[in-house]
Parts: structure tokens; sequence; C-alpha cells
């Protein structure tokens, strides 16, 4: 066996983790935090060793599947944007058929791990996916996708809640809703990185549609995504410890107005990335405010 053909299968491996962005950890964690914090909603505190293991592998896998069919769906417009041309699809490294095959794999095994909770969680597994397989498309058709991709990232909130309770309250739609709008601001500030790619080959982001409006479209998502969810703690009675999670989380909002206002590519793509600490703290604010009310 030759050297190059021993080095192969390792290539290939390489080339899926690239595919799925493996070395960015941000974007499953931009996923997993909320779902987790939800867990302990519904739960009323820790809701066993058990549902974390399903949310956080399930978010790992699910975003990893996602990443495909982004690719795939994307790949005629990625080659004309610096960020992205280098993408396996997009380069030619990994085939469509390739690419689809690896997130058909990916979440089939989250989907073995939702049939190990209850009746509820598997039927909203196939909404969470059909979202998953809209998104990529609605860049095409709707002004601000971002609104979709808010659903689609936000939809381990619901899940959350039928894993616990075998239904989904008007409280988790709630939640849901808050979410959405820091979706929609941290995507806003990833689009913005974007924006002259965007419009020369006619993609369709909130960035473009906010136009001059864009930073104070991001700054009030983030207050609306806190505003929401400190009401839900408040109606939960979490006390001082989740409401200095809000607190410091809000000081993380206006951090990124700081990165953002001149809106240059380093600063919005640098409050992006941060933004997984933002939905952390809050996480961890929830978490403390059960443990400790």
């Amino acid at each position: 066996m030759s050297a190059s053909t021993a080095l192969a299968p390792r290539g290939r491996l390489s080339l899926y983790l690239d595919l799925i962005r493996w070395n960015r950890p941000a974007g499953w964690l931009l996923l997993l935090w909320p779902s987790l914090a939800a867990l302990w909603f519904a739960a009323e505190g820790f809701p066993g060793w058990h549902l974390i293991t399903v949310f956080v592998l399930g978010t790992i896998l699910m975003r990893s599947a996602g990443c495909c069919v982004n690719d795939v769906a994307d790949r005629d417009f990625d080659r004309h944007v610096k960020r992205t041309a280098q993408r396996p699809v997009t380069s030619g490294a990994v085939s469509v058929k390739e690419a689809l095959v690896v997130g058909a794999v990916l979440a089939l095994a989250a989907f073995a791990l939702v049939l190990t909770t209850n009746r509820a969680t598997v039927l909203w597994s196939f909404a969470a996916l059909a979202v998953t397989l809209v998104y990529p498309f609605a860049k095409r058709f709707v002004s601000i996708p971002q609104a979709v991709l808010g659903i689609a990232f936000s939809f381990g909130i619901p899940m959350a809640f039928a894993a616990v309770q075998a239904s989904v309250p008007a409280f988790a739609w709630w939640l849901l809703a808050g979410n959405l709008f820091w979706v929609l601001a941290y995507d806003t500030e990833y689009a913005m990185v974007d924006r002259d790619d965007d419009l020369r080959i006619g993609m369709k982001t909130s960035a473009i549609t906010f136009g001059r409006f864009d930073v104070a479209a991001v700054m009030a998502s983030y207050a609306i995504f806190l505003a929401v969810w400190a009401a839900a703690g408040a109606s939960r009675e979490l006390g001082p410890f989740f409401y200095a999670g809000i607190a410091l989380a809000a000081v993380q909002a206006l951090w990124h107005w700081r990165l953002i206002r001149e809106r240059t590519r380093e600063g919005c793509f640098k409050a992006f990335r941060l933004n997984h600490w933002l939905g952390f703290t809050v996480f961890a604010g929830v978490v403390a405010g059960y443990l400790l009310r």
C-alpha cells in the first residue's frame, strides 16, 4: 500500500471535520446554552444526566448535519464570498452526495438519541428537522432569513420541555420567542461581515435589510432577548443570582456594540464569535437561580 493511499482515510476525515466546522465549536454552543437552560426551566432544577447527555450530543450532531445541508445549498454562492470560498463542498474536495450522506448519518445518530426520551420529543424532532432543512433556502426568498434561523436555533427549547414534561407549555414558546431575538442579534453581526459579498451576489440578509439601522437592530434584539428571559426567570422567582447573570450578559452586549459600531469585518466577526459566552452567562444564571433560590 502506498503512503498516499494509507493517508487517504485520514484525509477524508479531516475534510469531514472541516465540513461540520469541528474546529469552530461556537456554532453548536450557540444552540446548546438555551436548550440546557430550557431543560432547567422545564425540570425546575437539575434535569438529570440522561437528558443533559441527549441534548449535548444531539445539539452537536444536528448542528453538524445542518452545516452539511447548508454547504450543499450555498455551494454556488459560497465561491463568491471570501470567507467561504474554500469550504469542502464549494471547493469540490467533498461531493454534494458525500456531504448529504454525512449529514444524513449525523441526523440519524441524533434521532437515535431522541428515541431514548419520549413520544412527544420524538414528534417534535420532526418539526425541528423540517426547520433545519428549510433555513438554507430561506436566504433566497426571505428578507430577514436570520428570523428563520432563529426558529431553527431555538427549537431545542420546546424539545427540552417535551422531554421533561411530555408537553410544550406556552412558557416554552415565550422562551423561544425571546431566544429568536438573540439569534437575530448575533447572526446579523455575522451577516455584517459578508455584507459586501452578499450584495454583489444577490443574497438576502438582515444586515442588508436593516441597512444603516443594522447596529440599532442588533442592540434592540439583544435588549428584547434579555428582557424576555429576565421576565421568565422572574416568573419562576429565581432571585438575585439569576439577575446577576442577566446583568453580566447585558454588559457583554454593550461590549459587542463597541465591536460592531464601526462595522468593520474584524469587529463584527469577533462579536459574533463571542456570543456563546453571553449565552453561557444566561444559562449559568438560570442554573444558579434554581440552585440557590
